[in-house]
């Protein structure tokens, strides 16, 4: 009969239009296939998703979702990433670690993931929060979907959550702790009860993300993204890179310009480097609490003066309290591929990639430090330099190519070497670039 839904108890339903007659050239029938056992039961699935997971906050306010990635129950600090790219450099990121990372771009996952932009060896943040997932990946360097990249990781993720509604929550009360859960034995009461008894200030975070035992760094940025090749096929610095959580583009860029790179792990100490008689050493990122780690700020503090220095966001912060200054947890923390930041020197912006939670007082430094950069947005200290100790730090990621190339100068530029050392001869560093020159 026209019009009428046939319900067997076989793996279709055939529904015909009743705005058009059999006999004409325009009738349509529709067959759509359902579950064999939902057809024999008599229940028809959904050919949709339903929610299956819950976000549960400190402050006690609950969020369905849907899961996608692993599954299971994870606890962590929720903070927004607004980049609108960039999404599995930032899974793979170790300053993530111990965060739930929220996107404040709506659609996900429309690019895959491939394998080389990957920042480390393995993902590290508590679990990935979306608006909107892609149903389908196009790009041509695509090897797999974001769920099954998540999934093979033990990451979890979920979607189809306010992200918008959640993202002012935490502008206006700060940076929550939250349970992620897809497991319907816990209630929502013991999910809160976990949001309510774990804290991620004081704990060292830096140590589950650095290597284990020195190694030697040879990698560089491709040649098929390769911008400046000025440094290429030159021999420049020896660097020790420490390694709190260090991304690999750092690492490529810095081989990129001739640097003949050491990674040592976070606890590696400071006369051990001596020892090793490098032109400069770089602290890198990492994740945390710079006030959890004393050995490692011990480690700042030993070979500040004795050679030149270059501080990357954790290590930045740590050269802040090597030096006698103070850090502090900020309300909801600087993460984004688009944060402007001023040069102080020499007036221009930069479009900045950052990714951090705790910042430099720049008040608390002492006589002889300056403060190079600041952060357009909240005008909190971005960089820091001292001439007389050879010393210098970003709060920012100089690798990372947000503005495309606005803050790749902050690495070292092997042609300017000798500009640089006449430079610092003088008593000043160059107004173009901090970090340029690891080497006295």
């Amino acid at each position: 009969m026209d019009g009428c839904l046939k319900i067997h108890n076989a793996v279709s339903t055939t529904i015909t239009s009743p705005v058009f007659s059999k006999k004409s050239a325009n009738f349509r029938v529709f067959t759509v296939k359902c579950s064999s056992d939902g057809a024999l039961s008599g229940v028809v699935e959904r050919p949709w998703k339903v929610a299956d997971a819950r976000l549960v906050l400190e402050d006690g306010s609950i969020w369905k979702a849907k899961s996608f990635g692993a599954r299971g129950t994870q606890v962590g600090e929720v903070v927004f990433n607004t980049s609108l790219t960039g999404y599995q450099e930032i899974i793979t990121d170790p300053s993530y670690a111990g965060q739930f990372v929220l996107m404040t771009n709506p659609h996900i996952g429309n690019t895959g993931v491939n394998f080389g932009d990957e920042e480390s060896m393995q993902c590290f943040l508590a679990g990935l929060v979306i608006r909107s997932l892609s149903i389908s990946t196009s790009n041509w360097r695509c090897k797999e979907t974001l769920g099954d990249y998540l999934a093979e990781r033990n990451i979890m993720g979920i979607y189809d959550v306010d992200t918008r509604a959640i993202t002012r929550r935490l502008r206006e009360d700060g940076s929550l702790i939250g349970v992620l859960s897809t497991e319907n034995s816990k209630s929502d009461e013991e999910l809160l009860e976990m949001s309510r008894t774990w804290d991620i200030v004081g704990v060292d975070l830096i140590s589950g993300v650095s290597c284990k035992s020195p190694y030697e760094w040879i990698d560089r940025t491709a040649s098929d993204w390769e911008f400046n090749d000025n440094g290429r096929n030159k021999e420049t610095f020896n660097v020790v890179a420490y390694d709190f959580g260090i991304k690999h583009n750092i690492l490529r860029r810095l081989a990129s310009y001739g640097c003949k790179i050491t990674v040592v792990p976070s606890t590696w100490p400071a006369s051990e480097t001596l020892k090793m008689k490098p032109d400069g050493v770089l602290f890198s990122n990492g994740p945390g609490d710079p006030s959890a780690v004393p050995y490692a700020v011990k480690a700042v503090k030993e070979l500040i003066g004795k050679i030149p220095i270059f501080g990357i966001c954790m290590g930045h912060q740590l050269l802040g309290q090597a030096l006698g200054g103070k850090t502090f947890k900020m309300k909801f923390g600087h993460h984004g591929g688009n944060h402007p930041v001023r040069n102080l020197r020499n007036g221009c912006v930069e479009i900045s990639a950052q990714n951090h939670n705790y910042a430099v007082d720049p008040k608390s430094l002492p006589e002889g430090v300056e403060v190079t950069h600041v952060n357009l947005n909240d005008g909190s200290c971005a960089g820091l330099a001292s001439s007389k100790m050879k010393l210098m730090s970003l709060q920012y990621h100089p690798e990372a190519s947000p503005g495309p190339h606005d803050s790749d100068p902050g690495l070292v530029g092997a042609s300017e070497r000798n500009e640089l050392k006449s430079k610092m001869d003088q008593g000043s560093l160059p107004s173009k670039s901090i970090g340029e020159g690891l080497k006295d």
